[in-house]
């Protein structure tokens, strides 16, 4: 068994997206070799409603699939297609824009306030841009959840992990998506198919991601971390890239720790992108932007009323 070693350990970045939703970008609109299939993972977690409530309203998607992961709260969405619904506390919404898209996305939070979620942006093969769009619905109680001996708790919202297969199926990218809970001071390792591209990305605790000669402390981004000492635990709000191997190994801080495990067979296709349609050249996105202008972007059988039916 080969362990895959740390590439790169970054803190996700505060921005604000759609009409003022206060989130923070673990990638995205950046080189996209690294992550591929994946193009952008968003923590939008907040217990401030004022940050968030504004929401997303109406935008288009081409040419890649969303992924939606509610862990406190509610999204409510609509689409031109006519379809409307909530994505609720350990739901997953699994859209796949295909040929476009026009869609809304309005965050609610609990009773104390709290809107917490993930958005993982994953590209479609150019054999796929333009197929039709789709969504896979995902409650809570419908993902698999394994435990193992030691405490480890994996939740397997797609993909197959110790024996278990996701829910969410029929995706392009083939990606696993596994949201990981090791308990404190054990030290854990996950299978991890070479081929794949795969990172982590914490959001509860704290631990050291090793290789093969023990915890690896890796600097952060921007350049200068040379004058400080580089980290050496992924604490909460860090992406951690690794390069190529079989398996990961985790050791758990004090207080154990929690994260996304996302990986995919890399599509190593041209990406040409803008906003939110991604395809494969600048003509190709020249035609997404003027048919949104033209009114021609939707596709015949792709047209309903906004917000109307489930």
């Amino acid at each position: 068994m080969s362990i895959r070693p740390v590439k790169r350990l970054i803190k996700s970045k505060p921005t604000i997206e759609g009409a003022g939703v206060h989130l923070r970008r673990a990638f995205g609109f950046g080189n996209t070799s690294d992550f591929d299939p994946f193009l952008l993972l968003d923590d939008f977690r907040n217990d401030v409603p004022a940050d968030y409530l504004a929401g997303f309203p109406w935008h288009p998607h081409r040419g890649i699939e969303t992924i939606t992961y509610v862990l406190a709260g509610t999204v409510e969405h609509g689409d031109s297609m006519g379809h409307s619904g909530s994505i609720a506390a350990g739901d997953v919404q699994w859209m796949t824009a295909g040929s476009g898209i026009i869609h809304q996305e309005m965050p609610r939070g609990d009773q104390a306030g709290r809107m917490h979620g993930f958005q993982l942006w994953a590209n479609l093969p150019s054999s796929l841009k333009m197929t039709a769009p789709r969504y896979q619905g995902i409650e809570s109680d419908e993902i698999p959840v394994v435990k193992d001996d030691d405490g480890t708790e994996v939740r397997i919202v797609c993909g197959s992990f110790w024996g278990k297969q996701g829910p969410v199926d029929q995706v392009a990218a083939d990606p696993t998506y596994l949201d990981v809970t090791v308990p404190p001071g054990r030290r854990k390792s996950l299978p991890v198919e070479t081929p794949r591209h795969a990172f982590a990305y914490v959001f509860a605790g704290a631990g050291k991601f090793c290789n093969a000669s023990g915890p690896l402390a890796v600097p952060t981004e921007p350049v200068g971390w040379l004058d400080t000492a580089p980290p050496s635990e992924a604490e909460n709000r860090s992406l951690v890239l690794f390069d190529r191997g079989d398996e990961l190994v985790v050791q758990a801080g004090d207080e154990g720790i929690r994260f996304l495990l996302v990986s995919g067979k890399p599509l190593e296709e041209p990406v040409a992108w803008y906003g939110p349609i991604v395809m494969n050249t600048q003509e190709e996105l020249r035609q997404a932007f003027t048919e949104l202008r033209e009114g021609t972007f939707l596709r015949e059988g792709e047209k309903g009323r906004k917000g109307a039916g489930k």
